[in-house]
């Protein structure tokens, strides 16, 4: 590890003399030639540009389950940057603990990020109106849960220094006889914390209300204790004397709303919405609809009323429920303002009272066997066959009414079971027979080919969002959404991202080479990036082969992009833009490798170590640690990947497993095939260059 000392020459001269050289895993990088300016809004209109400052890999703790992701913030400030005339251009420090001094040494000109306003910043920076306002409560120990700060004796609550958390803990700690402070690196996380206080290392911590949805668990070690701050404001931050700047940053967030605070239960219609400014969304955690991916939110639901929103200068907030009883709950008392889950529009629902917009799809339900079955030529076929669904979904109801009619078959009820579950378990030879909306099979087939469709049900279903009687203004707004997009271009490019583009690329295995011949054009190139981090060259073209099939110019649905398919997010967080150039695709990919292996133990045996980074280059780092906890938990062993970890991962795409994680659902398959295919092949590769040499 580098020294806090070293680390901090590296990021201001980093930042000060511009990003000529590649960039170091571990300094601040930026996407252009930065320089040092300190002046106020004038200043900077005459370069040109705002400097956005956030932490790199500013990556959430989990999977947003409540409330407006933090990446809005980022791109509302883009927003306000292109409103004044200007060019945004973000720089990334390592951590919170460098923002303050990085602003002031005028190495950027706004802090974008979930930063809490405390007295001793307000000592150096300028704070705007607050985009947010969150409660601090205390984490403790279970057992602990129900005590009030007067009954928890002696209690120690370890903080971070320098943090909001450290000065609520000091005001505490002044207030209360029986509470002291211990005072942790800086740089600790959220989620570093939380695990403290899980392990029993440390007696108490304290954490923003809006993390602790995602960071703790309902039958977890710790849990949430008693409120400690009921307003702690969440704004962005500037130099003291950028006056003129804070001032049009006030007016902006002022006009344009960038607030995220909206009442947890409030029935609202159209108007009220576009008052706050916020449009709370319920949806299900599931490939559909909503789930992260290499740290980015996904989903086709998500995408759409994403759109919609931004087409009406609204933020999303997100609210995660795990089945239509609860999502339809939630709606009714107030929780959330439309559901966008894939709901389908049915008798019963409506009879129930619900209202849904018009249908933003149209799909029909499916008969879903093994590959090597012949389809049905009719229904009737289906005598003596067990068909297995969620009792709680439409296919259920379909099952139900064709059963009056006599055909003899059986429904085999599997509560809780996500479509993609009893897929899963009919390819595996678990079930007889499942159903599936067109789309969910449509995409199913773009991960395998072990399943086909053996029947179709006619006619048509609607698939509509869903609202409350009452919202007819939000309705015809949506509405007119859906007659003005609906399979027009981008609503066709979303819906193939999805349900279409295949998703994996079946060809031959590449594990030989022949004698005196390159693994790949690019063997030089990948050797020199790899020879900086100390990784094995043929790991890394192994990777590559997987990624890419050695193609710089392959995109994948997720929007990857290169030789090793790097997010370009990602890339610009390690400073690298145009990433099809194989140059920019094998230094971005190589540095996040490098970056990943970082962030696990250093305990760890150095296979183990590799095997886990790679599955976190493919699925992302924290469903990787969603594993490892969740293997610790089932007595299996969390710091070896196969047979163990690998294991776990596979359970993290079942919704029991799935809604305790941080980081929610995550097709484990991908990265179980992803690690184990990358390491046989790179052992081929191994083998033939050795036996080239002797």
């Amino acid at each position: 590890m580098r020294s806090r000392i070293f680390l901090t020459v590296c990021l201001l001269v980093s930042l000060l003399t511009g990003c000529d050289k590649e960039p170091g895993v571990g300094e601040v990088v930026s996407t252009f030639n930065n320089y040092e300016e300190t002046g106020d809004l004038p200043a900077l209109q005459e370069r040109g540009y705002i400097r956005l400052l956030a932490p790199r890999f500013d990556e959430p703790s989990g999977l947003p389950r409540e409330g407006v992701p933090a990446r809005e913030y980022q791109a509302q400030a883009e927003a306000f940057v292109r409103h004044l005339g200007l060019q945004p251009r973000w720089v990334y420090a390592e951590s919170f603990a460098e923002l303050g001094a990085l602003i002031n040494a005028g190495a950027a000109d706004v802090i974008v990020t979930n930063y809490s306003v405390t007295k001793d910043r307000q000592k150096t920076l300028a704070f705007s109106t607050p985009v947010n306002a969150v409660q601090e409560k205390l984490v403790v120990p279970a057992e602990k849960a129900d005590l009030t700060l007067t009954k928890l004796k002696n209690l120690t609550i370890s903080v971070p220094e320098g943090t909001s958390y450290q000065e609520t803990a000091e005001k505490l700690a002044r207030r209360h006889d029986n509470i002291s402070v211990d005072i942790l690196d800086a740089n600790l996380s959220d989620e570093e914390l939380v695990e403290g206080v899980e392990s029993g290392e440390l007696a108490a911590t304290i954490i923003d209300s809006n993390m602790l949805d995602v960071l703790i668990s309902p039958d977890g070690e710790a849990a949430i204790g008693p409120v400690v701050n009921r307003k702690r404001r969440i704004a962005w931050a500037v130099r003291q004397d950028s006056t003129e700047l804070l001032d049009r940053i006030n007016q902006y967030i002022t006009s344009e709303r960038v607030i995220s605070s909206v009442k947890e239960q409030e029935k609202r219609d159209w108007s009220a919405i576009k008052e706050h400014g916020v449009l709370r969304v319920i949806t299900s955690n599931n490939p559909a609809s909503y789930f992260m991916w290499r740290g980015e939110l996904m989903g086709f639901d998500y995408d759409l009323i994403n759109d919609f929103a931004k087409k009406h200068r609204l933020r999303v907030s997100v609210v995660v429920r795990d089945s239509p009883s609860a999502m339809f709950a939630a709606l009714q008392v107030g929780e959330g303002d439309v559901i966008a889950a894939s709901m389908t529009v049915t008798e019963d629902r409506q009879k129930q009272g619900w209202m849904f917009s018009d249908r933003y799809l149209e799909v029909n339900e499916q008969l879903i066997g093994r590959s090597d079955e012949a389809p049905l030529e009719n229904i009737g076929q289906l005598a003596g066959r067990t068909v297995a669904v969620n009792p709680e979904t439409a296919y259920y109801d379909t099952l139900q009414k064709l059963r009056e009619s006599d055909f003899p078959f059986i429904v085999q009820e599997v509560p809780g079971a996500s479509t993609e579950m009893l897929i899963n378990a009919v390819a595996n030879g678990e079930y007889d027979l499942t159903m599936a909306d067109s789309h969910l099979a449509a995409m199913e087939s773009t991960y395998r080919e072990d399943i086909a469709v053996l029947f179709e049900f006619e006619p048509a279903k609607e698939i509509g969002w869903g609202l409350r009687p009452e919202q007819q203004a939000l309705e015809e707004q949506l509405n007119s959404y859906i007659a003005r997009h609906y399979r027009g271009l981008n609503y066709n490019i979303t819906y193939n991202r999805y349900f279409r583009e295949k998703k994996t690329i079946n060809t031959h295995e590449a594990y030989r080479v022949g004698l005196g011949k390159a693994i790949s054009p690019y063997d030089e190139l990948v050797k020199s990036e790899a020879l900086k981090y100390g990784l094995d060259w043929r790991l890394i073209t192994s990777q590559m082969y997987q990624e890419s099939r050695f193609n710089p110019k392959a995109r994948s649905f997720a929007g990857a992009q290169g030789l090793l398919q790097v997010m370009p997010r990602t890339g610009r967080q390690l400073g690298y833009s145009n990433l099809t150039r194989p140059e920019n695709g094998v230094a971005a990919g190589v540095a996040y490798m490098d970056w990943l292996e970082q962030r696990f133990p250093a305990r760890l045996d150095l296979a183990e170590k590799l095997y886990f980074t790679l599955a976190a280059y493919n699925a992302g780092h924290g469903h990787v640690e969603d594993a490892r906890r969740l293997a610790e938990r089932l007595g299996k062993d969390p710091d070896k990947w196969f047979g163990n970890v690998e294991e776990a991962m596979l359970l993290l795409s079942r919704p029991e497993y799935a809604r305790q994680a941080r980081y929610g659902y995550v097709r484990g398959a991908e990265p179980v095939k992803y690690v184990r295919q990358i390491k046989n092949r790179y052992l081929g590769y191994v083998s033939a260059l050795e036996e080239e040499e002797g």
